[in-house]
């Protein structure tokens, strides 16, 4: 059975690669973005319901 290419040339093109330096995030990740927009949407939610019915109703 023929073998796609031979073991001795596996990670070649990789080991050729230049390493490049990973630049830094800016962007915040999704758990924590998920998290500080529930915080800004329901933890500080206006409680008053004349401001353009934005807050919740118990």
């Amino acid at each position: 059975m023929p073998t796609h290419g031979s073991l001795t040339k596996a990670g070649k093109v990789r080991a050729q690669t230049p390493k490049i330096e990973p630049q830094p995030r800016t962007r915040l990740s999704p758990k924590r973005k998920t998290r500080s927009n529930y915080i800004k949407r329901v933890v500080h939610a206006p409680r008053d319901d004349r401001r353009g019915g934005r807050g919740q109703r118990f």
